[in-house]
């Protein structure tokens, strides 16, 4: 069984990091549609996806039900904690784990997992002890080219490429 369950940081990686406040106080996020489609076509492949986010946001729940996300922690302050208890719940190691995170709240649990991914404009820290560090930055297209890293890696191209054929 090679990587079943893929775990993203939101800020930063799903996110360019920015956090923008309205004259009203709401929070205002974006998001890539290239990560969104690659998120989606992960899922329809039967594979899981989990957000750990250190930070609450209405965005990030409406972002995962759209994408299909199941596992959504949001306020977590230890991400490699949370992870050990969805992998026991899942019957599932470290060793089905790719994970991607661009800071060091990230730190633990990129390191616990099996593969590694970092945005090109992560923490120097992290990007240390990355597997990979992807060509592109959080927020713009950085998971895509990780899901489309770990299609070739886990031989999955062409029932991937069949989801859009």
């Amino acid at each position: 069984m090679g990587i079943e369950l893929i775990v993203l940081d939101v800020d930063g990686t799903l996110t360019d990091g920015k956090i923008i406040y309205t004259q009203n106080g709401d929070e205002v996020k974006t998001f890539s549609v290239k990560d969104g489609l690659a998120i989606a076509s992960w899922v329809k492949l039967g594979k899981k996806v989990a957000i750990i986010t250190g930070r609450n946001s209405k965005i990030v729940e409406r972002r995962a039900k759209e994408l299909g996300i199941e596992h959504l922690f949001q306020g977590v302050h230890n991400k490699q904690e949370v992870l050990e208890k969805l992998l026991q719940s899942l019957k599932l190691t470290m060793q089905n784990v790719a994970s991607a995170g661009d800071d060091l709240n990230d730190y633990k649990m990129l390191k616990a997992s099996k593969l590694a991914f970092v945005p090109a404009d992560a923490s120097y820290y992290v990007k240390e002890i990355a597997d990979f560090i992807l060509s592109r930055d959080g927020g713009d297209g950085a998971i895509r080219e990780m899901i489309e890293e770990l299609i070739e890696q886990e031989n999955l191209k062409e029932e991937y490429l069949s989801l859009w054929q």
